[in-house]
């Protein structure tokens, strides 16, 4: 009998992921294969914009599996995420009869209701259910109760129908069938939080290269969801303001960068070489350093809703590339005033 594998491919802003993978008796994976493109030049902040460099990447990044593999892959699951990716509160509202008892079927027709819902020149990637509110009272789980009014509250997940466009045009013209699309945010989640951190409250901050990923979960339900245009190139390019070429701004971000660095600890006479006729100051390198650490926290620190501000007992968790530079918790830490 042949092995069935499993292939997902997640395109990112600085580079496009390839996993293969097999699925074991107990439902757990076993990773075979993991291969990676650069996507710096064909992917921004998430999305695609020059869709002949991405098509090669894909199938690079194909040819690459299918080489470990020793077979053909005959479909892929897409992870999508990207600044295209916002969510927005919905609600719909169904009137009952005198002390009607809710069923099953009425809150599949409030689901159906909102999925059909129409945004300019966006689709409904995903929908998490918030709460029904049955008659004035909340519920999670409505079915079974008399009630004369019914609503369901919604988070819609949207992303632009032009990136769905480009998406498949690109793995069309690359040969690559697509057997299902998934929100890449909530695949993330699922893998990196625990089940009190979701259920007590959390923040999980995505710090990607172009972007930043804001989750916010309350009681196991996805409360809000953003993609900031902010990211760690976003640093590097202040850097390089110093009148330096990218590459070597990104090599002193990563050999020198912190997210923090205490006052008393700056060595005033101390700079760093980058070329043989050119260094900088540690202090100016810092200074720079933080204030753009400062403005993408501040900037997640304001998508967090005032009604959970003060429930997430998870606090803050942080993961992706830029949540390796130091001292990163210590300046979420000063800035957003949360301890964990």
């Amino acid at each position: 009998m042949a092995m069935e594998f499993i292939v997902a491919i997640e395109l990112g802003s600085s580079k496009i992921t390839g996993i293969a993978g097999k699925k074991n008796l107990d439902g757990s994976i076993s990773v075979l294969a993991v291969v990676k493109e650069d996507s710096t030049s064909c992917i921004r902040k998430g999305v695609v914009y020059n869709i002949d460099k991405t098509v090669q990447c894909l199938g690079n990044i194909i040819n690459k599996l299918e080489t470990a593999l020793k077979t053909k892959i005959a479909h892929v699951y897409v992870g999508v995420g990207g600044q295209s990716i916002r969510s927005i509160k919905n609600v719909i509202v169904k009137d009952l009869a005198t002390e009607t008892i809710v069923t099953q079927e009425m809150i599949n027709e409030l689901m159906d209701a909102n999925r059909s819902m129409t945004y300019p020149e966006q689709e409904i990637l995903d929908a998490a259910t918030q709460e029904y509110k049955v008659d004035n009272q909340d519920s999670i789980d409505p079915v079974g109760i008399k009630a004369n009014h019914l609503e369901g509250n919604f988070l819609n997940i949207l992303w632009r129908k032009s990136f769905y466009d480009n998406l498949n045009s690109c793995f069309e013209k690359a040969g690559i069938a697509i057997a299902e699309m998934y929100l890449a945010p909530l695949a993330l989640a699922d893998s990196v939080l625990t089940e009190n951190e979701k259920r007590g409250g959390c923040v999980l901050v995505d710090l990607g290269a172009e972007t930043t990923t804001v989750s916010v979960y309350y009681k196991n339900i996805l409360r809000h969801l953003a993609v900031l245009p902010l990211g760690g190139a976003n640093i590097t390019k202040d850097i390089a303001s110093l009148q330096m070429e990218e590459k070597d701004a990104e090599k002193l971000k990563l050999t020198y960068g912190s997210a923090y660095t205490d006052d008393n600890d700056i060595d005033n006479n101390l700079s760093y070489t980058v070329t043989d006729d050119y260094s900088v100051e540690s202090r100016k390198l810092i200074s720079i350093i933080e204030a753009r650490v400062e403005e993408i926290i501040e900037n997640v620190i304001y998508q967090i809703p005032a009604e959970f501000a003060d429930k997430l007992l998870g606090g803050f968790i942080l993961t992706g590339g830029g949540s390796n530079m130091k001292n990163i918790e210590r300046a979420f830490r000063n800035h957003s005033h949360v301890d964990k």
